[in-house]
């Protein structure tokens, strides 16, 4: 590759990249503003509040005034919870259907494909309905129970895993007396290492960020998620930006932290599983 090629890639890549981090620079440049330099004409780059007494004010009033560490204590049950259940229930699915020989086994996973294609809209109200009938509101059940539901992206990408897994491992370990449990837990699982982090920070991620489900079966203030606590802070007729930013921050931040930690293991993760997005 030429210089001039290098000089227009990486010219190219600068710009793109700048334009996808900008807003998140922008959130955070913001969050340290106060409520009336939000709309300041002509708007400045550098928050009004920055290095000065009062800096961390939005910070403090979220955690102080709107309770965000219980939502954020919250949010993490419910993700690392509902993410845990993913794992279980989409490994041994992947397992099935990937080793396993049983009548009607590409027909059950083409559906399960299929269910991909159906927004959660469609479903809502049926599965109200039926954690109405379990008397589960005002609990974490809908929230976490659903995950441990067979997922049929996780299932989708553990399959495209454990297909390359040689079957002389399973030869070898039914000669030793295993059966398709011990195969499954044994062998499968820890070569699965990779993708499995993969899933988690993937199904962790969704779960976090999730609002349609809080706010139909959650009303109680003790309960919020974040998702829910952000709202609190916009009405029908104004919003409080500088603490929905704050609080936006503040919720993206986790996030962050985990990708950085794992963001090795979701690269080779959906590599090896050979998906390309």
């Amino acid at each position: 590759m030429g210089v001039v090629k290098k000089v227009t890639l990486y010219t190219s890549l600068s710009i793109m990249g700048f334009f996808s981090v900008f807003p998140l620079l922008w959130m955070v440049a913001t969050s340290f503003n106060s409520s009336g330099a939000i709309f300041k004409v002509p708007p400045t780059i550098i928050p009004d509040m920055l290095f000065k007494r009062g800096m961390w004010s939005n910070y403090v009033s979220i955690f102080k005034d709107y309770n965000f560490g219980r939502f954020t204590l919250n949010s993490t049950i419910v993700a690392f919870s509902a993410a845990v259940g993913q794992l279980i229930t989409c490994s041994m699915a992947a397992f099935a259907f990937a080793k396993m020989q049983f009548k009607g086994k590409e027909i059950l996973f083409g559906l399960l494909l299929a269910t991909m294609m159906i927004p959660i809209e469609v479903t809502i109200i049926p599965e109200f309905l039926i954690m109405f009938k379990l008397h589960w509101l005002n609990t974490y059940l809908p929230l976490i129970v659903p995950s441990f539901l067979v997922g049929s992206f996780g299932t989708f990408l553990l399959r495209e895993f454990f297909e390359n897994v040689p079957d002389d491992l399973i030869d070898a370990a039914v000669i030793d007396g295993a059966n398709s449990f011990a195969i499954y837990r044994r062998i499968f699982l820890p070569l699965a290492k990779t993708p499995l982090t993969a899933l988690f920070l993937i199904a962790f991620m969704n779960n976090w960020n999730a609002l349609l489900r809080p706010v139909l079966y959650i009303d109680k203030e003790s309960l919020f998620t974040l998702t829910i606590g952000l709202t609190n802070f916009q009405s029908q007729y104004e919003s409080q930006w500088n603490l929905l930013l704050a609080g936006s921050v503040v919720s993206i931040l986790p996030l962050i932290v985990l990708y950085i930690f794992l963001q090795k293991y979701f690269v080779e993760g959906i590599a090896g599983t050979g998906i390309k997005g």
